[in-house]
C-alpha cells in the first residue's frame, strides 16, 4: 500500500488555467534560475519581479532561502532532503502557475535530474530554464555568505561548486554570464524572452 492510498482523485478546477490568463492578460509559467551561489539568482529573480509587476503582471519569486525558512524547515542538505526540497518547490510552483501567477523560483538546484524532474510538471513552454553561468573565482569573491570560505576550510561539506559537483544546464531556454553582465542587463533579457515568447504582452 502506497502513501497516498488515501487521497481521492485530483479536482478540476471550474476556472481553468487559459481563463485566468484571458482575464489577466498574460500567461503563466516558471522562471527557473539556477547557478551557483553568488553567480547573481536571488537578485535577478527580485529584479525581474519587480519589472514584470510594473508591467501589471501577477508575478511570485519563491526564493531557496524563503522557503527553506518556512516550508521546508524541516529538511536538511542530505542528497535526499535537498531532492525533497526541489520537488516541493516544483509542487508549489505549479499550483501557482495553474492560478495565472508568472512565477520565478531562485535555486542552485545542481542537478540536471532535479530539474528535468521539475521541467516535466509542466507543459511545454511553460518551464523556463535560466542558467546563470558565473566562473567560480567571481562568485568566491563575492561569497556574501561568507559559505565558500567555509567550504574550502571544510567546515561546510558536500558544498555545491567545492566538494559537491554542479551539473551545467545542456539546453537552457536562456544563459546569462553574470560574471560579465550586470542584473539589470540579465533582468532585460529574461523579460525580453517572456516578450518574444508571447508570454507577456509589449
Amino acid at each position: 500500500m502506497n502513501g497516498n492510498s488515501h487521497v481521492g482523485r485530483w479536482y478540476a478546477p471550474i476556472i481553468s488555467k487559459k481563463d485566468r490568463w484571458l482575464k489577466n492578460n498574460h500567461k503563466s509559467g516558471l522562471v527557473w534560475i539556477t547557478g551557483l551561489s553568488a553567480s547573481g539568482k536571488s537578485s535577478i529573480a527580485v529584479e525581474v519581479e519587480h519589472e514584470l509587476f510594473n508591467r501589471q503582471i501577477n508575478t511570485f519569486v519563491l526564493d531557496g532561502d524563503n522557503v527553506r525558512y518556512g516550508l521546508n524547515k524541516d529538511l536538511g542538505f542530505s542528497a535526499a532532503d535537498r531532492k525533497e526540497n526541489l520537488r516541493r518547490v516544483g509542487e508549489v510552483a505549479k499550483l501557482l502557475v495553474d492560478a495565472g501567477i508568472l512565477t520565478i523560483a531562485a535555486f542552485i538546484s545542481p542537478y540536471a535530474e532535479d530539474r528535468l524532474a521539475i521541467r516535466n510538471m509542466f507543459n511545454k513552454g511553460e518551464f523556463i530554464e535560466v542558467y546563470l553561468k558565473c566562473d567560480l573565482a567571481v562568485c568566491e569573491a563575492r561569497d556574501p555568505k561568507g559559505f565558500y570560505k567555509k567550504a574550502r576550510l571544510g567546515e561546510i561539506k558536500n558544498y555545491t561548486g567545492i566538494s559537491a559537483p554542479y551539473e551545467e544546464p545542456d539546453k537552457p531556454e536562456i544563459t546569462l554570464e553574470t560574471d560579465k553582465l550586470s542584473i539589470e542587463q540579465s533582468c532585460k533579457r529574461i523579460v525580453s524572452y517572456l516578450i518574444e515568447s508571447d508570454i507577456v504582452l509589449h
